[in-house]
């Protein structure tokens, strides 16, 4: 069995991986994600995606032998502006209350990397997100809970977030962190199948 290996910090992202049945391990990349830069939203996700994995890849020492490293990063995309987490709980609060009632795209780069054969696959997955309208009482009790700081785009599916989105078109693990779906394209690319890595 391969090893997997997510460069990654997020919690959410490990535990889709453990509910389809993966063990992965975990390195965080250490990336300076405001360093990175791209003309669209859904480029941006990709490019911090493929840097997240190339610099857990580079990290020989620290890796299992043979890893398959995956990076993943979030963006939402509103109206062409790519938003990512909040840097405080007025930005939260405001991207709410813009938010209220609107559509948008959240974008996740995806970039899977074979340190056996050096080879890799990256694509973005997007889904589309439909959000309510919590009133200003019900956004402020959002972000006291501290949630909206720690996610791309001020919000989760699988958290304190869930009532205030009306719907999605997509795939909803996107929306928290990865797409199993593309994960397993992702590795197909490099002939690995997902249950071989159960």
């Amino acid at each position: 069995m391969r090893p997997l290996v997510l460069a990654s910090q997020s919690p959410a992202r490990l535990g889709l991986l453990k509910q389809a049945g993966l063990r992965p391990h975990v390195l965080v990349s250490g990336v300076d994600e405001d360093a990175i830069t791209a003309p669209t939203p859904g480029e941006l996700a990709l490019a911090l995606a493929v840097a997240k994995a190339a610099t857990v890849a580079a990290r020989d020492g620290e890796l299992p032998a043979d890893a398959l490293v995956v990076g993943c990063d979030s963006v939402l995309d509103l109206d062409g502006a790519a938003l990512g987490k909040p840097s405080d709980a007025d930005e939260a609060r405001a991207r709410w209350r813009d938010m209220r009632g609107r559509t948008g795209v959240l974008r996740t780069g995806h970039c899977v990397i074979d340190t056996a054969t050096g080879r890799r696959a990256a694509e973005t997955a997007s889904t589309t997100v439909r959000f309510g309208t919590p009133d200003d009482a019900e956004v402020e009790a959002y972000v006291a809970t501290g949630e909206p700081l720690h996610v791309a785009g001020a919000f989760t599916l699988d958290g304190y977030a869930a009532p205030f989105v009306d719907g999605i078109d997509g795939d909803p693990g996107n929306v928290i962190g990865l797409s199993l779906p593309l994960l397993r394209r992702l590795l197909a690319e490099l002939d690995v199948r997902i249950t071989d890595l159960w």
